[in-house]
């Protein structure tokens, strides 16, 4: 065996066809691995390669979960309406939400959206003022920071960056925010919208109640979420098991 082995270290030939023959099969590997990376057949290894973790789209862009761990995906695009005071709302979901505040006006409710779409460079910049803002009331950069990730999205995980999602508000003059956060909560889904993040989700949500943030995902969806009081996260995962 040994003089097996030290006749094959002293054969150059066979020493470079065996290390080519392996550099071959590492590459065939890791461009399978790689394949499938891209498909996202193993999120956790593409997260550690890539730094983050793409959301899924397989099941429609209205149902599209963004949240700390389902970042947007890459060169995202959306067609744009824009609202009466200037804020952008998916094209898609235009007609729905037109319909909405029709029949809200309809039952004397005055609303408007105050959210829309943002960038990811807005998005950024609300994350760099409130950082400021934490800095300026004493805190060190990095206590900032782990501060205002609590209240403000991450750019890259916040549903405003998909043109689906907007914070609805009321005219105060006209009518109460209570008012017209408990009409939104009884209709919204009848018209394909959902309260995205409600006070009896945050440990699944991530996000504390925001009675004003409601995401589009359609009626049928909207519905069903809505009879089994379910949120978005625990309704994708019912769709996937």
């Amino acid at each position: 065996m040994k003089r097996y082995k030290r006749k094959f270290l002293k054969n150059p030939v066979k020493r470079v066809s065996i290390i080519l023959l392996l550099l071959i099969l590492g590459i065939m590997v890791f461009r399978t691995s790689m394949s499938s990376i891209k498909q996202d057949e193993f999120p956790l290894l593409n997260k550690l390669i890539n730094g983050t973790n793409k959301a899924d789209t397989s099941l429609g862009w209205n149902l599209i979960l963004i949240n700390k761990e389902n970042y947007v995906p890459d060169n995202y695009e959306v067609a744009l309406t824009e609202l009466s005071n200037g804020e952008k709302v998916d094209s898609r979901i235009y007609p729905e939400l037109q319909e909405m505040f029709d029949d809200a006006r309809t039952d004397g409710l005055h609303l408007f959206v105050r959210e829309g779409y943002r960038t990811p460079e807005e998005q950024q910049q609300i994350m760099d003022d409130k950082i400021k803002e934490y800095q300026e009331s004493g805190h060190s950069k990095s206590e900032a920071k782990v501060l205002a990730e609590e209240c403000v999205a991450i750019p890259g995980t916040s549903e405003h960056q998909l043109g689906i999602s907007v914070d609805i508000n009321a005219d105060t003059s006209q009518c109460s925010s209570d008012a017209v956060y408990a009409w939104l909560d009884e209709n919204a889904h009848k018209y394909g919208f959902i309260k995205r993040y409600a006070a009896d989700k945050t440990d699944i949500t991530g996000i504390s109640n925001e009675p004003w943030h409601y995401r589009y995902v359609g009626k049928t969806a909207a519905k069903e979420m809505k009879e089994k009081g379910v949120c978005l996260e625990e309704y994708i995962k019912q769709l996937e098991s």
